[in-house]
């Protein structure tokens, strides 16, 4: 009985490291895609103030040959 509660015992604290460690990987990567999606806004927004202004973005220019 004793070695069976150590077992329990033992297993019990590699899952409670584990789960330590899978909470570490979240975090980190909530980090991670946090800076991502602010990139991406960064990135739209540049985009956005290049654009002339009287460019609705549609492509639809007439080419200059006609």
């Amino acid at each position: 009985m004793d070695t069976r509660l150590a077992e329990i015992e033992i297993k019990l604290s590699f899952n409670e490291d584990l789960l330590e460690e899978l909470n570490r990987t979240v975090a980190r990567q909530q980090q991670q895609i946090a800076g991502l999606e602010q990139q991406l806004r960064d990135l739209r927004l540049q985009m956005q103030r290049s654009l002339p202004a009287d460019s609705d973005g549609s492509g639809q220019e007439i080419p200059p040959h006609y």
